[in-house]
């Protein structure tokens, strides 16, 4: 049921995205982006897929509380008195609701459309917020941050997923890139300062590095890491080929924003094993109930007791191996530079991440 939860997540987030990105840019005047179509299907598949992704954590809950009183009463019993049961209740009924309007009403014919659509999509979004687990715990601090989060991710990767895949050209890029480039900014800037409260919903800025020796907090470095290669695609996307374009009117970026679309979809997977790690509110406790991560553990072969702190320091092994991470962020800028293929910018993107993974892992002392 674990794996069915790792790969759930990002696909509802894809699905997410998708909506939000269709309808937002179905909104933009077409002399401000690429040309593009979202079949009406793809839409109708997305939002099926929010009613039934959304439902799995549900499922886990039930699947794991339903020996004591039986599967029927403990059905009832979570979808109707659980926060994240009710919630869901909400969201089949609103999934339903925007599968019915996106059959009747094409949001490619006016724009009024594509606005009913968002404010569907965002009750959705809200309900999301409300079964949170940040909401869990901080109530309406919890569900407005997650909410705020959330939205900004899904503005942000959802333009991009959808020009990357669904742009039937590449006209109007260069005016594309002038308000979508600060938008981005924009929404990388919130996601960051409210991905800050989130994580502190969980575990304490000093315990940050002491988490890794659990199996959240290693998921949480993995996906921080992997920040690293995106903003590297957002530099080649936004800076480099507005320049190339100035110069070369018939270059064509799309290829370069695919790639990083697919990092987005690897952010999109840690977290979703992130989700279904346990959260280490207090890590002593967490370590003496869990156990240390495989991971870390593979890495690590010193003595661990219950009061083991991670102290970090740079030795010849963890600096050999930073200088060949930035080696890889290098190569990944070099690629598109030398205009070499994708697969190739996109595997030394990936190797940053695992050799500044490494540099980490060898430098604790």
């Amino acid at each position: 049921m674990v794996f069915i939860g790792i790969i759930s997540e990002p696909l509802l987030y894809i699905c997410f995205s998708l909506l939000i990105g269709s309808f937002l840019l179905q909104i933009v005047p077409s002399s401000y982006r690429p040309d593009f179509n979202v079949p009406k299907g793809v839409l109708m598949a997305a939002t099926a897929g929010i009613a039934i992704f959304s439902f799995i954590p549900v499922l886990q809950i039930i699947l794991y509380l339903y020996q004591d009183i039986g599967f029927s009463q403990t059905f009832k019993s979570v979808l109707f008195t659980f926060e994240v049961g009710k919630a869901w209740i909400f969201t089949y009924l609103v999934s339903n609701a925007l599968f019915i309007y996106i059959v009747w009403f094409d949001y490619r014919k006016r724009s009024l459309y594509a606005y009913f659509g968002m404010v569907i999509t965002f009750m959705l979004i809200l309900a999301l917020g409300w079964s949170s687990h940040a909401s869990s715990i901080e109530k309406w601090n919890g569900f407005l941050i997650h909410t705020i989060h959330f939205l900004a991710v899904t503005i942000w990767v959802g333009i991009l997923i959808v020009v990357s895949w669904f742009s039937r050209n590449y006209s109007n890029w260069l005016n594309f890139l002038r308000w979508f480039t600060p938008v981005a900014m924009m929404c990388f800037l919130i996601t960051v300062i409210t991905g800050l409260f989130l994580m502190t919903v969980v575990i304490n800025y000093k315990d940050y590095t002491n988490s890794w020796m659990l199996p959240y907090g290693q998921a949480l470095l993995i996906k921080h890491l992997f920040l690293i290669p995106l903003m590297t695609y957002a530099f080649i996307n936004s800076v480099l080929i507005r320049r190339k374009l100035k110069n070369h009117e018939n270059f064509n970026p799309i290829r370069w924003t695919k790639a990083e679309s697919l990092v987005v979809f690897l952010i999109f997977s840690t977290t979703a094993i992130l989700g279904q790690q346990e959260p280490p509110h207090d890590i002593k406790t967490t370590l003496a109930s869990s156990g240390v991560s495989k991971l870390f553990d593979l890495f690590y072969q010193g003595n661990i007791t219950r009061d083991f702190v991670i102290v970090l320091g740079l030795e010849l092994n963890s600096v050999m191996l930073l200088i060949l991470a930035l080696s890889f962020l290098g190569l990944t800028i070099l690629s598109y530079i030398k205009k070499a293929s994708i697969l190739l910018g996109f595997s030394m993107s990936v190797l940053c991440v695992v050799a500044f993974y490494l540099s980490l892992m060898v430098s604790i002392q």
